[in-house]
């Protein structure tokens, strides 16, 4: 059974405001705020009320094509134009997300120096690295299975088995 790590309201709220910070500190400023969906979209919210900044999202987590491949077609087109894009996540654990996000773009033609990538916690150990993080872990030593606010309110069940369909990043 994996240990459960609750992530507090004031603690997610906190992290929101240390990735507002960073950007504020490395000067770059994007266009929209994308939400990866499912994880990064209450994070998205909030980023973007924090910093005034204008958010879209892109459904990954569904794994259907048409609400997370087309809309990655148009924005790499969007960065053609000079637009600078965040893409928001709650956690990079694998990186299979954020590789999917990257390969996409590439593909589709998008410039490279007008993405970037955040989210609330870094895994160091994870296939991809991220611009922004709010919190870093490494998933040789935290095994903890991190329940964000708005996961808290999914059946307990439910969350288990989130956290058994990975069983490597938890034993």
């Amino acid at each position: 059974m994996p240990v459960f790590a609750p992530i507090s309201h004031d603690e997610f709220v906190a992290a929101v405001h240390a990735l507002k910070d960073a950007l504020a500190d490395d000067g770059w400023t994007p266009d929209f705020i994308i939400g990866v969906g499912r994880g990064g979209l209450a994070p998205a919210v909030y980023l973007s009320h924090a910093t005034g900044l204008p958010m879209l999202s892109v459904d990954y987590s569904s794994q259907v094509k048409d609400f997370a491949d087309a809309p990655l077609v148009k924005l790499a087109a969007r960065t053609r134009d000079g637009e600078q894009l965040l893409f928001l996540d709650d956690i990079n654990d694998s990186g299979r997300t954020i590789t999917h996000i990257r390969t996409a773009l590439a593909a589709a033609g998008a410039v490279a120096d007008n993405v970037r990538i955040a989210t609330l916690i870094e895994n160091v150990s994870s296939a991809e690295r991220v611009d922004y993080t709010a919190r870093t872990i490494d998933r040789r030593v935290t095994k903890d299975w991190f329940v964000f606010p708005w996961e808290a309110v999914a059946p307990d069940q439910s969350i288990a088995d989130d956290a058994a369909a990975v069983p490597d990043r938890i034993a």
